[in-house]
């Protein structure tokens, strides 16, 4: 059976603050390590109203803390917002504090508007171009080695090597994941139309380089449960409008269902919220079921990855409780 893991974006409600959005998410990763599933990622993005984990390697230090046996990390840290050599400092602390239990997922995007991410590069001549050798530069620092050591030299470095993947949209980190022998998740939540392109791209190009034996696909997916299919729709509507808001450039906290339902789409924006949540898994839990099951079946993958975004805890709670039950995880985890 393929496992299940969180993605959790410590969504920011209409009404709440971003402190409540981080203790929201530090519930939750207890509540989805007692049921089982196998890892919690946060994501990096700035300047965005709904989303409170603007700093994944603090977040990921709490949760760890927070938690005894889950996995958790970032899906992902934006490499080009950072140096190679912070970024491996800071994962290389954790692995040593939370050994075999901090994941480091690697994004090739700013994750913000322009304006942020100008204010957010570390050198106006290093960008996402530069992507390939920092994951190089950066695995050097924490990957095994008899040779000599790196200069410079992090402490805590070699040896307190997290779990690196390498996340993507398309098919540029699908390849450059194979090439380096590194497990890969693609973001189908958002991006589901290169899917299957990426994923076939990812395992033809897998290399053997010493860091996994085989290759590892996990794939991303909004998915939202609830008793009937009625009131998982009516409950995903906070985050349509949230998709919508964000692509044209209104981003706001995720209001309430009551707010969603009542807000006056036009034709083209009720189209638009259609291209954007057609991949989107929302119904009962026989539904969501089919829908997993097919984009297992679809794509091959190891894991899933669910993002669940809604207005508030007790509905993501709920909805990764009543998916836990149908997927049968605590036989898994078992």
């Amino acid at each position: 059976m393929t496992r299940l893991s969180v993605l959790d974006l410590a969504t920011v409600a209409q009404g709440s603050s971003a402190a409540d959005a981080l203790a929201d998410t530090t519930r939750l990763a207890r509540i989805v390590e007692t049921l089982g599933y196998r890892r919690l990622w946060v994501a990096e993005h700035h300047g965005m109203p709904s989303v409170a984990s603007s700093a994944p390697a603090v977040l990921v230090g709490h949760l760890a803390d927070a938690t005894t046996t889950l996995r958790v990390g970032a899906g992902g840290v934006m490499l080009p917002n950072h140096a190679p050599l912070v970024v491996a400092e800071q994962f290389a602390t954790l692995e040593a504090l939370h050994p075999g239990r901090i994941d480091l997922g690697l994004g090739r995007a700013p994750g913000t508007d322009p304006a942020t991410a100008r204010a957010l590069r570390r050198s106006a001549d290093l960008g996402a171009e530069h992507f390939p050798q920092d994951v190089v530069e950066l695995l050097g620092y924490l990957v095994p080695s008899d040779g000599p050591p790196t200069v410079p030299a992090p402490v805590p470095g070699r040896g307190y090597l997290p779990q690196v993947w390498l996340l993507g949209s398309s098919t540029f980190s699908a390849q450059l994941a194979g090439l380096l022998g590194l497990p890969f998740s693609f973001a189908f939540h958002f991006a589901p139309a290169l899917v299957d392109e990426a994923v076939a791209l990812y395992r033809s190009n897998f290399r053997r380089t010493g860091l996994l034996d085989e290759p590892y696909v996990m794939v991303a997916a909004s998915a939202l449960c609830a008793d009937s299919d009625d009131e998982a729709r009516y409950l995903a509507g906070p985050s349509a409008l949230a998709m919508l808001h964000l692509r044209t450039g209104r981003p706001s906290p995720v209001v309430s269902p009551e707010e969603a339902a009542a807000y006056p789409y036009t034709e083209a924006e009720r189209a638009l919220v259609g291209s954007m949540t057609a991949e989107h898994v929302v119904g009962d839990p026989a539904t969501v079921q089919r829908g997993l099951d097919a984009l297992v079946e679809r794509t091959g993958a190891d894991e899933l990855m669910l993002s669940t975004r809604a207005h508030d805890l007790a509905t993501r709670s709920r909805s990764l409780e009543l998916v836990a039950e149908r997927w049968g995880l605590d036989a898994l985890a078992a």
